[in-house]
């Protein structure tokens, strides 16, 4: 694609929409960097997605502009001595966006919902720590076993099956939101359709116009309303990072929440107050399908890509933009952990290529018959430039890629339902622990797109869900990714770092590890 599109019509667009808003006096325009495929939240799995429905909505615990975690919808809550029971104690002022109060039983039917088969959601097994979301989740038990209970209107009482030092981050995902009982049982699943959807966050929806544009305005309900500053916010989904950074140098946006690598020299050079690039919780990824009848379902295939890959060459001639190479599933930053590696990684590059031919051999493939592999990538160009230098890489053994691409919501569809043999993937992480990274890789999660497993892996993830003494039970977690790296269940690239476009009108913009930014801290210059 271009380096920088001509921005005349950009310029003239911008007067258009400009003109369409409403006049209000606080409006934050933000480029998200994809289509929403829903703005329920047990229906979301995207980094875009939690940019609206993060503001839309507040869990018990929320995150404040430096992404630690501080009260939401519960103002206070007491933990027992053995780390298993949790109370919260709710805001008595806790309101919907139409007024109507928040009690504990909307988080009771919420989570109901949210574990529920039926549902389908992708991120359930978040809340597996609490007493028999598990069972719920895979059919075996009644929603109403759940371990949690309105003791009144505003104490919500949570059992877990064993201590769990990450559950109060996890209370601030998105999965764990409240819903309001009263619209769903109104409107089913049209609970989310504009004029229907009711929300607890800062903000509430106005209008969301597919492909084009979401509106949000500022919830007078909202326990905080009286510090937010802004009055609107509209959301742009762009998945063309040029087209982002066009909209944003010709004034059509405030944030544009990524800018495409190969304009980042130019960036620092003529924007660098608005540039913002961090280190990030996040690994890029190729799944590796281990589904019976694809290539990829053999180690020895799994290792010789992981082999032949040039991980350094990715990161520092093709991106150049300060991502790290990656040989683990967990990245650096994860807090009392020690960062894995693959083996191989210590090899030189002629070494590794030379052990990739003999196992593509050994698995029966040459020169009589090369390995043609489907490989997946959602539309984007630093995407396309990875898969295409993988293509390259992998040539000479004798492998061929049919390069796929599709729209970021088809694309891990697409995946979900095995149509692929290597596919583009990323995980950023939910909380600041191993687990939320290593659970890709468990038997049957949603989000294992490849459908990894290994008996011994999962076992160690159980032990170590069940281990109370966080030394060990890190030391139990750092067996586990090792033994998956071992078994190359994917092929980590480069460890992320986010990269931001943020007007320098704006103040409250803080740059954190999790590249988290709710739109409650951001205030206008006037």
């Amino acid at each position: 694609m271009p380096s920088i599109r001509p921005l005349v019509s950009a310029i003239a667009l911008a007067s258009s929409l400009i003109a369409a808003s409403p006049a209000l006096a606080d409006t934050l325009r933000v480029a998200i960097m994809g289509e929403p495929a829903s703005l329920d939240p047990h229906q979301v799995s995207g980094v875009w997605e939690n940019d609206v429905v993060g503001d839309l909505f507040e869990g018990l615990v929320t995150e404040d502009a430096h992404v630690q975690r501080i009260p939401g919808v519960a103002e206070s809550w007491d933990i027992s001595d053995d780390g298993r029971t949790y109370t919260f104690h709710l805001r008595q002022d806790a309101k919907w966006s139409d007024g109507e109060p928040l009690t504990a039983e909307d988080f009771v039917f919420s989570w109901r919902r949210l574990l529920d088969p039926n549902t389908a959601a992708n991120y359930a097994y978040l809340l597996y720590p609490i007493k028999g979301a598990e069972a719920i989740n895979k059919g075996e038990a009644d929603v109403d076993t759940l371990g949690v209970r309105a003791i009144d209107a505003h104490t919500l009482e949570v059992t877990l099956t064993h201590a769990t030092p990450y559950f109060l981050d996890q209370l601030s995902h998105y999965t764990a939101y409240p819903l309001p009982e009263h619209v769903l049982k109104e409107y089913g699943r049209d609970w989310i359709r504009q004029g229907h959807l009711v929300s607890n966050g800062a903000f509430k929806l106005d209008q969301w116009r597919s492909q084009n544009r979401i509106e949000a305005s500022k919830n007078e309900y909202f326990h905080d309303a009286d510090n937010v500053s802004l009055d609107e916010i509209i959301y742009y989904p762009i998945e063309d990072r040029n087209a982002a950074l066009n909209r944003f140098r010709g004034g059509e946006v405030d944030i544009a929440r990524e800018f495409p690598t190969q304009q980042y020299q130019w960036l620092k050079d003529n924007l660098p107050d608005e540039t913002h690039v961090a280190p990030y919780l996040g690994i890029y990824y190729m799944a590796l399908n281990s589904r019976e009848g694809h290539p990829t379902s053999d180690v020895r295939v799994r290792e010789a890509l992981n082999l032949a890959t040039r991980r350094d060459v990715i990161s520092n001639n093709i991106l150049k933009i300060g991502t790290i190479p990656a040989w683990s599933i967990v990245p650096e930053g994860i807090n009392d952990y020690e960062l894995q590696e693959m083996p191989g990684h210590d090899m030189s590059a002629d070494e590794r290529m030379a052990r990739a031919k003999e196992l593509l051999a050994d698995a029966g493939y040459g020169p009589n018959k090369p390995l043609n592999l489907v490989a997946t990538y959602n539309t984007d160009d630093d995407h396309r430039k990875v898969m295409v230098a993988l293509a390259a890489m992998w040539k000479p053994l004798g492998i061929n890629l049919d390069l796929r691409n599709a729209e970021v919501a088809v694309h891990y569809q697409n995946m979900r339902q095995g149509d692929f043999d290597i596919g583009r993937a990323g995980w950023i992480g939910d909380y600041n622990d191993p687990q939320n990274f290593l659970s890709l890789f468990e038997t049957g999660v949603p989000n294992n797109y490849g459908a990894y497993s290994n008996a011994e892996f999962d076992q160690l993830m159980d032990q170590a869900a069940g281990t109370l003494d966080m030394t060990q039970r890190a030391h139990v977690m750092e067996s586990a990714e090792h033994v998956m790296l071992a078994d190359f269940g994917a092929l980590p690239l480069y460890y992320y770092v986010s990269r931001n476009l943020v007007s320098t009108h704006l103040n409250g913009w803080e740059d954190n590890i999790e590249d988290i930014h709710r739109s409650r801290w951001i205030s206008i210059e006037k």
